[in-house]
């Protein structure tokens, strides 16, 4: 199904859908690497990705020596090696089991993050950015662009953003923290601008916590109130859903 330049796919499962959106990638993926020497792609971190990091990586074909990995998003203050970490968190289901051209990551305990953003914008440009993998929040976040920081036409790459209650309740919800208290408040994110100016945009949302924001994805305003709409003005994205996630459509 398509609404604007949004294609969605519902599948009857999670292995399904993560099946299915690897296979996808991949495809894009070889097609890249016949016109281009080495590519760039941003990963998402949260459970949401599970099954298709694990059908991914499983994936023979791929030339993972000619890419240049890069992660969304990471909380500040955590310690260097907290499992919370998103860097943490690919390392262990991507990052460490394939061999990569690079991997880049962003520090998650830091004290000049301003040094931090430029470094990893920098990256960023010298690399640039092909395929960006990537889920939305229960408030329709993408990376940690929250409805009250997102911006569709921000200036900057990278920036220090506040997340909001919804979103830091999430990742209790998600299993990544024990209680709100635990969860940061502050985090590095990649903006929208920089998510969506990949040719390829594969966005993987399972579970019924995500129903509100998918029908809210599809059927409200294309507006910062819910950031992922902005996958709807854009040619080449594509988002994978199983029947909990879309039982509100």
């Amino acid at each position: 199904m398509t609404i604007d330049n949004l294609h969605y796919e519902v599948f009857p499962t999670r292995r399904e859908m993560g099946l299915k959106a690897a296979t996808d990638v991949a495809a894009t993926i070889k097609k890249l690497l016949e016109t281009k020497e080495t590519i760039g792609i941003i990963f998402a971190a949260a459970p949401s990705q599970n099954e298709f990091l694990e059908s991914l990586v499983s994936n023979k074909d791929i030339e993972w020596n000619r890419i240049n990995a890069f992660h969304m998003d990471e909380y500040i203050g955590l310690e260097s090696d907290a499992p919370q970490g998103f860097g943490n968190f690919l390392r262990k289901r991507i990052f460490d089991l394939v061999p990569f051209k690079s991997v880049s990551y962003i520090p998650n305990k830091i004290t000049d993050t301003e040094s931090a953003i430029t470094s990893y914008t920098q990256l960023i440009k010298n690399t640039g950015i092909d395929i960006t993998c990537m889920g939305i929040g229960e408030n329709a976040h993408i990376a940690f662009n929250d409805p009250h920081v997102a911006d569709f036409n921000d200036p900057a790459m990278m920036k220090v953003v506040d997340l909001d209650l919804k979103c830091r309740n999430q990742q209790v919800h998600d299993g990544c923290f024990k209680e709100l208290d635990d969860v940061p408040t502050q985090a590095f994110t990649l903006t929208i601008p920089v998510l969506m100016s990949a040719q390829y945009v594969f966005c993987i949302v399972p579970a019924q916590t995500k129903a509100q924001a998918v029908y809210n994805t599809i059927n409200s305003e294309i507006s910062e109130k819910y950031p992922s709409t902005i996958m709807r003005t854009r040619p080449g994205c594509r988002m994978y859903l199983d029947t909990d996630s879309a039982s509100l459509l």
